[in-house]
């Protein structure tokens, strides 16, 4: 009975580690995301605001566009290229959401969504997650409702 009891444990404590709870996204905000009639696909970092695009970039400022050469792993290729890459962006009104790949020893997928005004210069982050690679903004809002994006800690960016 001791065992079956640990065992128990350990599977409630393993699950709670593979499917994160979104702790930090207000519900007002993940409901205008939810709402994807509101938001249409980029797929270049030109087709965003500079503002919004230097909250994901590396150091220098520089993000790659999808399918762009940039530094992926840790065995760096040419100290010129980014450490980060777009892997898709989505444009809702003042809603901007980016998935984007750091790469390095620790290659990682994130999420940021930001809210830009038209009055404003500065944006402001709304929230940000981290989790695998999404295919397009259909697949972001699977993994936001099925808990398999992770706002729990400040992951590096």
């Amino acid at each position: 009975m001791k065992h079956l009891s640990l065992c128990l444990l350990f599977t409630v404590v393993i699950q709670g580690f593979c499917c994160a709870d979104v702790t930090k996204l207000s519900t007002e905000d993940r409901k205008i995301l939810q709402d994807s009639s509101r938001f249409h696909e980029v797929h270049s970092t030109k087709d965003l605001p500079p503002a919004v695009v230097a909250l994901c970039a590396n150091d220098k400022r520089r993000l790659a566009d999808p399918g762009q050469n940039w530094n992926a792993t840790d065995a760096i290729t040419d100290p010129t290229l980014p450490w980060k890459r777009v892997i898709w962006a989505a444009v809702g009104s003042d809603y901007y959401v980016v998935h984007y790949e750091r790469g390095g020893i620790d290659h990682s997928f994130h999420i940021l969504v930001a809210k830009l005004t038209k009055n404003d210069t500065k944006p402001k982050v709304v929230w940000r997650a981290v989790g695998h690679q999404l295919k397009d903004y259909t697949a972001f809002l699977d993994a936001l409702r099925s808990g398999k994006l992770d706002d729990r800690l400040d992951y590096a960016h």
